[in-house]
Parts: C-alpha cells; structure tokens; sequence
C-alpha cells in the first residue's frame, strides 16, 4: 500500500501542477494585460520542458537508480513551484514553470518505471489501474482547490501549495528501497545510447505513438477549458472548477471499471470497446457543436471515461514491449504522450471559431489511429509466429 501511494503521488505531479493553475489564468490575462495565448505559453513551455527532461531522468535512473533522479527531481520541483509564487511577469512565470516541469519529470516517468520494477503481469495492470483511478481525483479536485485558494488569498498560494504537497512524495522517495538491483554501464554517451535500442524496437514505438494520440483531446481540453468555460460562456471560477472535476470523474470512474473488469476480461476486447467509444463521444461532440457547457461537459466526459478506461491495459502493453531499460522506455511513453498534449493544448489557444468542435476532431482522430495501430500489430505478431512456427 505505501508503494501505491508512492506511485499514485508522483504520478499526479504533471497534473496537480497544471490543473490548480488552470482557474487563475483569466486573472493573469487581466492583471498583466497579456494574450491567451501568450498566458497558454505558462502550459505550453511547461510541458515542452517536461518531456524533455523526461528523457533525461529516465536513462539516468537506469544508470544510477531510482532513488537518486526521484529526490533531486522533487527538490527541483519545489524550487520551481516557489519561483513561480514570487514570479512578477509572465516571463518570470513562464522560466519557473520550466524549471517546476523539469522536476515534475522525474517523478512522473519514474512512477511508471517503479510500477514495471515492482510488479509484473495482471498484477501490474492492476495497479495502473489503482494509480489511474487515485491519479483522476487530482484533476477532478485540483481546479476547484485552485479556485479556493483565489477565493481567501493570491494565486501565488497555488504555487506555494504545490510546494507543500511535493514534501510528501520527497518523503515517500527518501524512505523507498531502491528496486532496481541491474543497472546500465557507461558514461553520458552510453546512457543516451540506450534510445538507439528502444528506436530498433518495432513493436514498442508503434504502440507507444499510436496511444499516446489518444491523449490529445484530453490536453486539449485542459488547456482551451478555462478560456471556453469563463471567457466564452461567462461562469464563475468556482463554477468552472465544477465543470472540469465531472470530466476528470470521467476518468476516475473510467479507471475504476479497468481495476474491475481488466484482469477478468480480455484486454484487448477492452481495449477495443474505450477506443470505439471515444470514437463515438468525438462524433457526438462534433455533432452538438459544445455550444453549450452541458454539450461541451457530457461529451467530453464520455470522452475522459474511455481514456481512463483505456490507459491502464495501455501502458501495460507498451511495458511488455521492453525487458530492459525500462526507464528509458518509461519516459518515452511519457514524452511522446506529453509532448503531443502540449502541441494540443498549443493549437486549441489559437483563434478558432470553435474550440469544442476542434476537441471534438482531435478525439476522432484520438480513436482512429490506435485503431489502425492495433490492426497492424496484430498482423506483426501473427506474421512473427508463423516465421517461429516455420
């Protein structure tokens, strides 16, 4: 159990880091009299910084183990969450929010490689299921704690508050035993290298790529929502908190029917059925024109259900992918899902003449192509067997 919650809270850094902030962006707007998206660059940079550093810590905790790269990220994390609080500019904000993503990096591609380094099988499904459903309640409630905090003091508390919670995965990190008893050899270059070995491995960029599509609607969402739901449709912030923590259930009660039925039925027909279904919720979204938050909000959390429903039997595919340098392999996965969500959530700040229905295209295409993805896979492994049967 400490384990689980371990990995449940350094998964949730990437989203508690964004998602608190999400209500005060209108107020920066404001304030500092800037451009959407200009205030969407604070999103942007950070998750550019992030997946870069993602594929910095994840080599790294192969080379010099999980623990080291864990803490120094954490501590990184805090600094930057406090540079931001005392940021004066959106240029301030924007450098400390590169700095926050570079810590958050550690601890998110590390929980998913902890999850390979500790658990094997149904049984790491399993917990990427539980970490699924705990990480959905951070979105779920992050925004309207965010919009708390606006309502008793500065949106520079928001910051301070991230601070303060990434002192419990600091502890958590400091007491872990490390897992990881086989480690790679060989200075910088041989430590980069091991990305020559994961571009070899067919199977794995192919799934890797193909799932990580899947997210694009959800970030997109993320980064258009406080525009569409308090600029557009004129709700309060509190109201907007509400509205963003039903489709972060979505997700929470997506993850909670994997950890059910996941282990129980086959996982590629589960798979199959989240990836249809959010090709339905695309099209009904599409077909409403999200002109209204009830037509943005039930689509979309149809859409964040299958997501969730989904990632679980996902990731632990991409996993099965690689025996070894599973860090580098984590942050990968990380990286490709993350840096795709940036670029979403970069082109919903520009001026569409509706952003739901570009949300609504980007879950469309969401489902598609993992569709295509898994067609070909299959046909890969069959023509595989037949080569060993031959």
């Amino acid at each position: 159990m400490p384990n689980l919650l371990l990995l449940a809270l350094l998964a949730t850094f990437p989203s508690l880091s964004t998602d608190m902030y999400l209500p005060a962006i209108p107020l920066l707007e404001r304030i500092w009299g800037i451009s959407l998206p200009l205030a969407n660059l604070s999103l942007v940079v950070f998750f550019a910084s992030f997946s870069f550093f993602l594929l910095v810590h994840g080599p790294l905790s192969d080379r010099f183990g999980r623990r080291p790269v864990l803490l120094w990220g954490i501590l990184l994390f805090i600094a930057g969450s406090l540079s931001c609080a005392l940021s004066t500019s959106i240029g301030m904000l924007i450098a400390a929010r590169a700095v926050q993503a570079a810590g958050a990096a550690a601890a998110s591609s590390l929980s998913l490689a902890l999850s390979k380094d500790l658990y094997s099988g149904q049984d790491r499904q399993r917990i990427l299921a539980y970490i699924a459903v705990i990480l959905s309640v951070c979105p779920m409630l992050a925004p309207t704690l965010g919009s708390w905090v606006m309502l008793v003091a500065s949106w520079r508390w928001i910051f301070v508050c991230q601070a303060v919670l990434a002192l419990a995965g600091l502890y958590g990190s400091f007491r872990l035993k490390e897992p990881l008893a086989n480690r790679t050899r060989g200075g910088v270059l041989a430590v980069a290298g091991r990305y020559l070995v994961l571009l070899r491995n067919g199977r794995f960029l192919l799934v890797t790529l193909a799932f990580s599509i899947m997210s694009m609607p959800h970030f997109a969402y993320i980064g258009g929502s406080s525009s569409i739901f308090i600029s557009d449709f004129g709700v309060s912030e509190q109201a907007y908190g509400i509205y963003f923590g039903i489709n972060a259930l979505g997700l929470m009660l997506g993850a909670m029917l994997c950890s059910r039925i996941g282990a129980a039925r086959d996982g590629g027909f589960v798979l199959n059925t989240a990836l249809f279904g959010l090709l339905a919720s695309g099209c009904a979204l599409l077909l409403t024109g999200g002109s209204t938050p009830l037509r943005l909000v039930l689509p979309m959390f149809c859409c964040t259900f299958f997501l969730g429903l989904s990632r679980p039997i996902s990731n632990n595919m991409v996993l099965e992918q690689v025996e070894s340098d599973v860090g580098a392999a984590s942050s990968v996965l990380t990286f490709c899902i993350f840096t795709l969500g940036a670029f979403g959530m970069w082109l919903i700040s520009l001026d569409w003449h509706s952003k739901p229905m570009l949300v609504g295209v980007l879950a469309v295409l969401g489902a598609l192509t993992p569709l295509a993805a898994m067609r070909l896979f299959r046909r890969i492994e069959r023509r595989d067997a037949e080569r060993k049967s031959g």
